[in-house]
């Protein structure tokens, strides 16, 4: 690693009790984020994802809550703020971009409005000096006629156009960090290409950190430099993303890989995993991903495999384990 990473988080556990007891959401994860590098968070629905990034944030619903772990910004733990800290932190160093831009958005302002209140909560500009930079924002986001637009309510633009209103909100004082949690599912294939090249060259330009959650790879391949494959609320495999997808290390990586489907694949099928990711309350002992792998041995089913260094990438599986192998 060159220099300190942007975002460290450690050892990280989300629990939510519940009347049947503690659920574990995400089960004790560690990765991070250097300035300027996407990290792409990838996994089936259930896998802890989306929990993480909001955990980050600041954002987890009631009754959830971290029970362990720290969570740094710049070397500043942030996991322990009180909630008006964690909310100015949560403006001006991290922003966010949701799948759903309506749930971001007030129906009730303008665009302009809900971006000048924004820039002028976390910064001293005067009200013209901020509707100034919201209209810069915008066509920095590639909205036309921007100065006309910044007028403009939430249900006079397209999906896409939406979006990309969302993202000119999490830019609104140059964040350090932007999480971004699915922000391209509900896009047809031709506006996610413009939403994922935008955040690229907004990385690229700005120097801002992302952590992109989705469940697609081709995304993950378009935009993210690292891959951190998720399952069961664990990391399953973490590593450069060209390394992960083209030889990937454990086994429900090889299955996500194997489910992509390719130009040159000649029969046309496509791998597919058994069974499905298991429910909180029936996480299996041992490897969670012991009842769907083809590759289980005694190990797998009693005790749960660390992430280990396997060339560039870190994979949690007994079979790339050193001291197993030579036993």
């Amino acid at each position: 690693m060159a220099g300190n990473p942007l975002l460290e988080v450690r050892n990280l556990r989300v629990e939510f009790p519940t009347r049947r007891g503690i659920l574990t959401a995400v089960d004790d994860i560690s990765l991070h984020i250097d300035p300027g590098e996407v990290l792409g968070v990838v996994g089936e629905s259930g896998a802890g994802k989306s929990m993480t990034g909001a955990a980050i944030i600041g954002l987890l619903e009631p009754p959830g809550r971290i029970a362990d772990g720290e969570i740094l910004l710049e070397g500043r733990r942030i996991d322990n703020l009180p909630y008006e800290q964690m909310r100015r932190i949560r403006g001006r160093e991290i922003g966010a971009i949701f799948q759903d831009p309506l749930t971001s958005l007030n129906p009730l302002y303008s665009v302009g409005e809900q971006l000048v209140e924004t820039i002028q909560t976390h910064t001293d500009m005067s009200h013209s000096q901020a509707l100034a930079r919201a209209i810069e924002l915008l066509a920095e986001v590639g909205i036309p006629a921007p100065e006309r637009r910044v007028e403009h309510y939430p249900h006079q633009f397209s999906g896409g156009m939406r979006q990309r209103v969302v993202i000119a909100l999490a830019l609104c004082v140059n964040p350090k960090l932007i999480i971004a949690d699915e922000p391209t599912t509900a896009l047809d294939v031709s506006i996610q290409a413009q939403i994922i090249a935008l955040l690229k060259r907004l990385c690229r330009e700005h120097g801002t950190a992302v952590m992109l959650v989705t469940h697609d790879m081709g995304v993950i391949a378009e935009t993210a430099d690292r891959v951190a494959v998720m399952y069961a609320g664990r990391i399953a495999e973490i590593g450069p993303v060209r390394q992960v997808i083209q030889n990937p290390k454990h086994p429900y990586t090889v299955g996500l890989m194997g489910s992509i489907p390719s130009i040159d694949q000649g029969d046309g099928r496509l791998t597919q995993i058994e069974g499905a990711m298991p429910r909180l309350t029936a996480i299996p002992q041992g490897c969670a991903f012991n009842p769907r792998c083809t590759l289980t041995m005694d190990r797998c089913f009693r005790e749960r495999p660390d992430l280990v260094q396997v060339e560039e990438t870190r994979v949690s599986c007994w079979h790339h384990d050193k001291e197993l192998a030579h036993a």
